[in-house]
């Protein structure tokens, strides 16, 4: 299930980039498209809270470390970066590099133990996946055809063999 609603979470992420690209045009600003994304988002919440009787003043969250309290800044500056960033390099490129980004970090989070969570090594199979997102980033960012230089794009061919090649054997 788990699984399931990262895909559909994904999925979301793809389209709340643009539509909030529409409302950063509108406005004139990613900053107030993130605040009305965010806006709606947390009433949103406040009502799966009311629905589930959920427990929005804890006691137990006077005991979190501060840097728990961050979470909802990190979100704050992916939206913003979305609805300016969406427009100018597309969807695909500008999550491919957010899920680079993602990658790095959890890949470094997982490594280390940090932030509370169980340590997961990076293994060279581990850092292979990483780099396909970066080869498939190429990929995303290759138009094709002839760039404004009159030179041919990069082959699409090249990067597979390699990564193919790459491939960590028995792990």
């Amino acid at each position: 299930l788990s699984l399931l609603l990262a895909i559909i979470g994904g999925a979301l992420l793809a389209v709340q980039a643009p539509t909030n690209a529409l409302l950063g045009k509108a406005s004139g600003s990613p900053i107030v498209a993130a605040f009305i994304s965010f806006l709606i988002g947390t009433l949103a919440l406040g009502g799966a809270i009311a629905a589930t009787s959920g427990r929005l003043f804890a006691p137990e969250l006077k005991h979190v470390p501060w840097y728990a309290w961050l979470g909802g800044f990190y979100g704050a500056f992916f939206v913003a970066v979305a609805a300016f960033g969406a427009p100018r390099v597309g969807v695909g490129v500008l999550l491919t590099a957010a899920i680079a980004g993602q990658l790095a970090a959890a890949l470094v989070l997982d490594h280390y133990g940090l932030l509370g969570l169980e340590r997961h090594p990076v293994t060279l199979t581990r850092a292979f996946g990483f780099v396909l997102v970066l080869v498939g980033g190429l990929f995303l960012m290759n138009k094709g055809g002839s760039s404004s230089k009159g030179t041919t794009a990069v082959s699409t061919e090249q990067p597979v063999v390699v990564a193919l090649q790459a491939i960590p054997q028995g792990t």
